[in-house]
């Protein structure tokens, strides 16, 4: 059952109340019609919490906003939406399409910086985020008195003598619950073995991230990514203010997973009551980057789940990292984002996280 304005209501006594239930939960379907982001179709889910989410078809099947109850949860930069005709696969190119996001997808065959290597030259995280979708689904049903929402695409990167792997991504929200759940098969379609480098790009805003504001996750270790962020090693879990040129900072984690094979990652402000979280199967995902920038109108957290490391194809294979799909190859990933607010329910979370128990149980 669905709780909702502080109650729990069953199937047939919600539906008394209202017309339709598109009144409390919603996925609907539209396409921005100015600037550079004209013609980008996108999906708007609702469900009823408080919590909403935009997912943009034509890039990547990205998230671009998330709100609860008002306040923002994702970061968005300069750039904006961009439509994917205005991409610049070359070098550092990604950079000027980047629209921040709750969700960017990096990848699927480089993540990370651009370079080159024995299948070619590849652009700072890859080509995913820019790709369009194929919509295959859409729509709500009751489950028993549970009502979900779904949405399935799949987006291509393929070249005539290159590449062919499909992403085929499935979204699924449920009526007054403040999470989403995504389950992506990354497929070789092609007749020779192909690399598979995944990076889901979280990004995290104001106000959720302002000074103050703390990542908590239950770490086995943590290190610097370069000289840059050495510094802040001590500090890398507290949020600062806005800093005029600040120098990004990442940093590696290994996280300990839950009984389910779950590792989560959660930002709190204990001034707001409120924590955005992601969770994921960490078999498939057993890195975890944090991405920390407290720059003057760049300031974002960024939660960044990965089957890989951000420096590149060609260091990936060097460090004998670098996974590979053969011909006909499948593999299945899972992440949860989602929001918890309120002293007694952000308590539980870092409770739960901290002592390594699922988020996800009932």
């Amino acid at each position: 059952m669905a709780t909702l304005f502080g109650k729990r209501w069953k199937r047939e006594d919600l539906l008394k109340h209202v017309g339709d239930i598109r009144q409390i939960a919603d996925l609907r379907l539209s396409e921005l019609c100015d600037g550079p982001g004209r013609g980008v179709r996108i999906a708007e889910f609702k469900t009823g919490s408080g919590f909403s989410f935009t997912v943009l078809l034509d890039r990547g099947l990205d998230i671009h906003d998330a709100a609860y109850k008002g306040i923002s949860l994702a970061f968005q930069s300069p750039a904006g939406i961009k439509h994917p005709a205005y991409f610049e696969p070359g070098d550092i190119g990604w950079l000027r399409n980047f629209h921040g996001g709750w969700l960017n997808t990096c990848g699927l065959t480089n993540v990370g910086v651009p370079g080159k290597d024995e299948l070619g030259k590849y652009g700072l995280h890859g080509r995913a985020s820019n790709l369009p979708a194929n919509l295959s689904s859409y729509g709500g049903k009751w489950l028993g008195d549970d009502y979900e929402m779904w949405l399935e695409a799949s987006i291509r990167e393929s070249s005539f003598f290159g590449f062919d792997l499909q992403l085929s991504r499935r979204f699924t929200a449920r009526l007054g619950e403040s999470c989403l759940k995504i389950v992506d098969r990354v497929e070789n379609l092609g007749e020779s073995e192909c690399p598979l480098m995944l990076l889901y790009h979280c990004n995290f805003g104001f106000p959720l991230v302002d000074e103050g504001a703390r990542l908590v996750v239950s770490q086995e270790s943590v290190q610097p990514r370069d000289a840059a962020a050495k510094p802040g090693l001590e500090a890398h879990k507290t949020m600062e203010s806005p800093q005029s040129g600040y120098a990004e900072q990442v940093f590696f984690h290994e996280l300990r997973a839950d009984n389910h094979g779950f590792a989560t990652a959660a930002i709190v402000n204990d001034e707001l009551n409120v924590a955005g979280f992601v969770s994921f199967r960490q078999h498939e995902l057993p890195n975890f980057i944090q991405w920390k920038q407290m720059g003057t109108k760049e300031y974002v957290l960024g939660l960044e789940p990965a089957n890989c490391l951000v420096l590149g194809r060609e260091v990936e294979r060097q460090r004998g990292s670098l996974q590979m799909l053969k011909p006909g190859e499948s593999l299945e990933l899972v992440l949860y984002l989602g929001v918890e607010a309120g002293t007694e329910a952000v308590g539980e979370l870092v409770r739960k996280i901290e002592s390594q128990e699922s988020i996800l149980e009932s």
